[in-house]
């Protein structure tokens, strides 16, 4: 597989971007919506000669055209096109997004940008794709522009998986609601948090059970409640089956968000620094205890259920980890 070349503005992209075979959006996610999109464009790529490449937006356009309906994020840019790699995408374009981009109209964006900058044989978007100034172009405008510039365009339609629509609203919406397990089949993966482990307050190892403490910059965090997690070391292939706290710890009358990770098997050697904690299930929502033996006792049957949930993924699906 071709390595991944990302840009992070027009002015770093050189010749050698072109010809492209291109799509548009913000792929926040990367759900098997936008996959299907991904994979058509690499194998156009790889039967045209031309290069699989996407064009997104930093920061979100709603941040500046419309802050207060800016969603929050699952994933960064930079998270984005790394996930885009595994279907074959060779180059991202991390547009930064500002008033002179959000005023460009239609035909301007295809001209200066799509065909001038970037080369593009063929667009690729998805059946609700929107552009141009006010989003007033459709994907019919794109098509017409496309004849008078030398591209074509490919509309994808829209996935459905089990009576969802794939979108990656609705997926938030079922991380912030704690359906993470239906969350991971609009993904296509579980959907996971990544950060440094931080310090905690001490409490936790001393009077119940010693944790990794994650803090993350993702702005779409699981509903408070303990869920069924997998974690892994993000410096090395390390992994581990485990149990996670979304939460505020009542039985300690914490009162900040935190994410502490209870690993299920033996931790050998050094510390992790970085993780990845991925949402498999939620067992139950948090509440406080009368003493912290409680919770204890507690986290031991919720650790007792994780253990039962990993041995039928065994059986069913192959190791997890």
């Amino acid at each position: 597989m071709a390595s991944l070349r990302i840009f992070r503005s027009l002015d770093e992209v050189r010749d050698d971007f072109k010809p492209s075979v291109l799509t548009i959006g913000n792929f926040d996610g990367v759900h098997v919506g936008h996959r299907q999109i991904l994979r058509r464009v690499a194998d156009l790529g790889r039967e045209r000669g031309w290069k699989p490449s996407v064009l997104t937006f930093d920061p979100h356009p709603a941040r500046i055209v419309a802050p207060a309906r800016a969603p929050r994020l699952m994933t960064s840019p930079e998270q984005r096109a790394w996930l885009m790699k595994d279907d074959g995408i060779e180059q991202v374009l991390i547009l930064p997004f500002d008033p002179s981009v959000a005023h460009l109209t239609s035909e301007e964006f295809v001209k200066s940008v799509l065909v001038e900058r970037l080369g593009v044989k063929a667009v690729l978007v998805g059946d609700n794709f929107r552009f141009g100034h006010r989003h007033a172009a459709d994907t019919k405008t794109l098509e017409k522009l496309g004849h008078r510039y030398g591209f074509f365009t490919e509309v994808i339609p829209g996935v459905r998986v089990r009576g969802h629509v794939v979108s990656s609203s609705a997926i938030r919406n079922l991380v912030a609601a704690g359906k993470v397990s239906v969350a991971s089949r609009l993904l296509g993966r579980p959907y996971g948090l990544e950060g440094d482990v931080v310090p905690g307050h001490g409490v936790g190892s001393r009077q119940t059970v010693p944790t990794l403490n994650l803090s993350t910059k993702t702005e779409v965090l699981p509903a408070v409640g303990v869920y069924v997690t997998r974690t892994r070391d993000l410096d090395d292939s390390r992994g581990w089956p485990s149990v996670t706290n979304a939460g505020y710890r009542p039985t300690f009358d914490g009162r900040e968000f935190t994410e502490e990770t209870f690993l299920l098997s033996p931790l050998t050697g050094a510390a992790p620094r970085r993780i990845g904690v991925e949402f498999l299930y939620r067992l139950r929502a948090e509440r406080k205890f009368e003493s912290p033996q409680a919770l204890k006792a507690q986290i031991l049957r919720d650790a007792a259920r994780a253990l039962a949930y990993f041995r039928r993924w065994d059986r069913l699906a192959g190791a997890p980890l």
